[in-house]
Order: C-alpha cells, then structure tokens, then sequence
C-alpha cells in the first residue's frame, strides 16, 4: 500500500493549521500530516506541531512555502523517514478542500500514470477547469496553486538526497516568495521524463481571508503589498537565474520539455491540453 505524507505550512495562525490537520487526519488512513511552524511565535505554536523553525532569521521573515517545504522535507531524510512515502501533498494552512478524504483519489491517479511527478488539485474559480472538462486529469506545463502532491521518485532525481539544503533543495529558496518556482518544478518533471497534472478529482480553495485579514498576526506585508513584492522579487529571480524577462518566457521553457515529452510518450496524447 502506498503511503502518503502531508506538510502544513503555518505561521501564527493555530486555530486554522488544526482544524485543517484534524479534517486530513480524520477523512485519510496510511497518511501521515506533519506541521512546520515557519518562524511562528511560541504562543501561536499549532497543537499538533512537528517542527518549529525558530531561528531568528526564520522567526522575523518565516520560510515561505520553498524554504519552509525543503526544511521539513529534509528533517524527513534526517530522521530516516523520507523513504517511508511515495509522495508528499505540500500545503499551506489555508488550503481548503472540497473533500478532505482525498489519499484513495491520490493513489488511484498515480497508479494509472506511471510517470506522473507532480500533481494539483483543481479549483473552481481556475481557469484550468474550462480546459479539463470532462476529462478528470489532464497534463500542464504551467500550474500556480499551494498544494502539491510531488512524487519521491521525482525529488529524488532532481534534489540532492546526500547533502541536503533547505534554501535549495527541492525549491529555490533564493527566490523567497515563490513567483515562478512551480514553472521551474514543472520544467525539471518534464526533463526527467515525467509529467505534471491537474486533476478535478480533488478540488481546492485557497482561503485568501487570512492573508488580508490576519496579516499583522501573520507577520507579513498587507495582501496586495505581498502580491507586488512576490511579481517583482521573483522577476529578479527569473532573470538573474534563467534570463528571462517575465513569466511568460519562463512558461514557454517549460512548454518545450512539455511537448518533447509526447514525442518520446505518443501513447500518452491523450492528457496533452
């Protein structure tokens, strides 16, 4: 039986990273959930907590979802559990799901595609879900969304298992607030021979009313000071790392990897948008 690992992302925010730990915990068997406080206070710890990152850098700024997911991911293969899982659902605490009993939908996907690296759940309000249709999974080359189910094999063949580090080593945690680094993700899946999919088996909200409300909490930037921050600062990224001037340039990278793939896969055409 496959097993699956959840990593809640929290930040001062308890209450919520709980009450979405206990629905996962409730609705999945075979699933382990652990909790990283990104730099959270002692006082905001959430009850169920794994890890507490608590180093003065980590405790002014937090993680962010690239840092906060390598560090976690590394205590695994530091307490030797990493190869306990066949893959890991990565998550902030305000993911919402439709239906949490989402672990046999998990198993049943991956299993029909084999070479399957990276998976997202759909959402309602995405434009994605006009593309899919009736279709219950098909393959992108550009997702954007907070929770993602990476295959181990995957990590594994593009991270460095022997010499970890949290700023590198899944995500590029020198891009710190994240623009871009699923385009990046996606393109190293496609190079290695693996896909990247959206499926409408599992849907997903992302509950942006604690970012604008519970900011100062929080301990971040107001929302839109955020999401202007996260554009610009990830630009820089982008140009300094690939080259690119925007976006764009970045997604067609990755849409060349995306259709050699069907060239050396022609019987999987069938999930090319």
């Amino acid at each position: 039986m496959k097993k699956l690992a959840v990593i809640i992302l929290n930040r001062n925010l308890p209450k919520v990273t709980d009450k979405l730990y206990n629905k996962l915990k409730k609705s999945n068997k075979n699933t382990d959930i652990y909790i990283l406080e990104s730099g959270s206070d002692k006082k905001l710890l959430a009850k169920n907590y794994t890890w507490h990152a608590n180093w003065p850098a980590a405790k002014k700024k937090g993680l962010r979802f690239s840092r906060g997911m390598n560090y976690a991911l590394i205590q695994l293969i530091k307490a030797n559990k990493f190869e306990l899982y066949d893959y890991f659902l990565l998550i902030t605490n305000d993911t919402e799901f439709e239906n949490y009993s989402i672990k046999n939908k998990i198993d049943k996907i991956f299993n029909k595609h084999k070479k399957l690296g990276v998976l997202s759940p759909c959402s309602k309000n995405w434009g994605e879900i006009n593309y899919l249709k009736d279709e219950r999974l098909k393959y992108f080359w550009f997702i954007e969304n907070s929770a993602l189910i990476i295959k181990r094999d995957l990590i594994e063949k593009i991270s460095d298992i022997s010499k970890p580090k949290y700023i590198d080593f899944l995500f590029d945690g020198n891009n710190f607030r994240g623009f871009g680094l699923e385009v990046e993700l996606i393109t190293k899946a496609y190079i290695n021979d693996y896909s990247a999919g959206i499926t409408r088996d599992i849907i997903v909200f992302e509950n942006e009313s604690y970012l604008k409300n519970d900011y100062k909490v929080i301990k971040t930037d107001p929302y839109n000071k955020n999401l202007e921050k996260y554009v610009i600062e990830g630009k820089k990224w982008m140009k300094k790392k690939y080259g690119f001037n925007s976006k764009w340039s970045m997604q067609m990278y990755a849409k060349l990897f995306y259709d050699k793939f069907f060239d050396y896969n022609p019987e999987m055409k069938k999930y090319r948008l």
